[in-house]
């Protein structure tokens, strides 16, 4: 007993990968990554990663980076962005499910310690370690990782991987590291990449530490099966468990500026009476604006009243 708490201790840290007797292994197993995730009450991926839905990952997508982290900072996340990115099509935007990389400097007997345990789960022998976190993405997944910004001699892919990560995920990266060949990378017609640096080196003198563990980018704490939204400003990762409302809570402050602007431009209301709490009246006018809106809302209707009759709009 005190041993397997002393092990999923270590995974937590993120300081050493989880051990089954003396063996070291390059993923943590299910059961350590749904004790890791424990918040998560909704489907998991084989590998024991939070599932959360293409529907929210899809309206993720369409909310605003300071409206995700702001929903993020009231619920006590304060260490979840990371911006000052590199971005090769810097007007699109991607979500994801999150499969980490850890990447530390070479030193030769852990890199054989990792090699043997990967010849072991039957990974791929040929080539460098960086190829065996793309062995694992699936649809819908985005492969982060900690290159520990390095980029001369810290290029975690090419146009060569970049190819099968989108084939596998149809989705890019995140990389705290460098990227080459950026000139076919962004020839793959959907894929995009947020990195630190390019470089024509070649990996030399770092090693794949562990996939699907607990990283570090930059100032943000990572986990595997976080959702992440990438966009021009930079990126938050949100824990699967607040997923749902961080998108709705956002969707919802987005609706609310929208409304408070057209009214300011009306003339109908004062900046005060729209930046303070709302009066009943204003309120009122809000809700029955909703029911008029003249687009598609983002939100079931059941959502929109459920989320509302708990809020003083």
């Amino acid at each position: 007993m005190l041993k397997d708490k002393c092990n999923l201790l270590l995974v937590s840290l993120g300081l050493m990968l989880p051990f089954s007797g003396t063996a070291q292994k390059v993923t943590p197993s299910k059961e350590d990554i749904t004790s890791l995730t424990a918040l998560w009450k909704g489907e998991r991926s084989p590998d024991g990663r939070p599932r959360v839905s293409d529907e929210l990952l899809e309206r993720l997508r369409n909310i605003s980076l300071e409206e995700a982290w702001g929903v993020l900072r009231n619920k006590g996340y304060h260490n979840q962005y990371e911006g000052n990115w590199t971005i090769i099509h810097p007007d699109s935007a991607m979500s994801g499910r999150v499969v980490t990389a850890q990447y530390m400097p070479m030193r030769p007997d852990y890199h054989d310690m990792i090699k043997e345990a990967g010849k072991k789960d039957g990974r791929g022998q040929a080539g460098f370690t960086n190829s065996w976190p793309i062995e694992v993405l699936k649809d819908g997944d985005v492969y982060v990782a900690d290159g520990y910004q390095k980029v001369v001699d810290g290029t975690l892919i090419g146009d060569n991987l970049g190819n099968s990560i989108y084939a596998k995920s149809k989705r890019g990266v995140i990389f705290y590291g460098g990227v080459r060949d950026v000139a076919g990378l962004t020839r793959i017609e959907g894929f995009n990449a947020w990195h630190k640096g390019e470089d024509p080196s070649f990996i030399k003198d770092m090693m794949l530490a562990g996939i699907n563990v607990p990283i570090r980018i930059g100032r943000a704490t990572v986990l595997p099966g976080d959702a992440v939204l990438a966009k021009k400003g930079g990126v938050v990762f949100i824990p699967a468990h607040l997923l749902s409302e961080v998108v709705i809570t956002s969707e919802i402050t987005a609706l609310r500026d929208e409304f408070g602007i057209k009214r300011l431009k009306e003339g109908r209301y004062s900046p005060g009476d729209i930046d303070s709490q709302w009066s009943e009246a204003i309120r009122k006018d809000f809700l029955d604006w909703l029911n008029k809106y003249p687009g598609k809302l983002p939100m079931s209707k059941k959502e929109l009243d459920d989320y509302l009759k708990e809020r003083n709009y």
